[in-house]
């Protein structure tokens, strides 16, 4: 498993040309592709559909497509991501009726099962469900809205969360999102982290080869 991977988010790139805007992230040394989908209903602000993944799945991009769900009620919508492409499925436990039941199903359709976990939900209390994600997802903003500016706080968060991690799922990724740049990529890396969803702190420069060398310099 690569130590470290940069997720790039789409919500931050030009939506004109989104296909080309991702190659140049994933030429750059991204090793996912992140996709925010939100309902306006779990969060206040709608974006994506299953049309996205499939497009940029049929434009070429083969790198894993990491695929957060802000949807709520969730399982409806978890088997047309999955059919378009997506690699890791990511859901918030209050968008699950019965989280168990979801992560089973996010896996019985060969896609990788990740939970999500919001700045204020504590990671205590998810040792049941642990063992089956492969990816824990901790937001360093409120969801909703790209360009927020990332709580601090959440890099004591993911030390609990790696130690966790460690007994009931080593073999699960770490991931923030939230206004993760090159200030605190390495905090957050020290903290456990191992992959990091960017969005303006690439797609906002006009060099991404040279944003992404910074912060994989980060990272050592």
């Amino acid at each position: 498993m690569q130590k470290f991977v940069i997720a790039p988010s789409i919500l931050a790139a030009d939506l004109a040309r989104l296909g080309a805007e991702v190659g140049t992230v994933l030429d750059a040394g991204a090793g996912f592709v992140h996709v925010d989908i939100m309902d306006n209903h779990y969060v206040p602000n709608l974006s994506f559909g299953p049309s996205v993944v499939r497009a940029l799945r049929g434009s070429g991009v083969s790198a894993p497509m990491d695929v957060h769900l802000m949807v709520d009620p969730v399982d409806r919508i978890i088997p047309d991501f999955a059919e378009a492409g997506a690699s890791y499925l990511t859901v918030h436990p209050a968008a699950s009726r019965h989280l168990d039941r979801t992560l089973r199903l996010i896996r019985e359709l060969g896609c990788r099962p990740g939970l999500a976990l919001n700045p204020a939900e504590p990671v205590s209390g998810l040792e049941y469900v642990l063992p089956q994600v492969d990816l824990l997802l901790l937001m360093s903003v409120n969801p909703g809205f790209g360009g927020q500016s990332f709580i601090p706080e959440i890099v004591a968060k993911a030390q609990v969360a790696r130690r966790l991690l460690d007994q009931y799922a080593p073999h699960a990724r770490l991931e923030v999102d939230g206004g993760v740049c090159a200030d605190n990529i390495a905090s957050l890396a020290s903290a456990g982290v191992d992959t990091f969803v960017v969005g303006t702190a690439l797609f906002g420069q006009a060099d991404r080869k040279e944003a992404m060398a910074v912060l994989l310099g980060k990272l050592g």
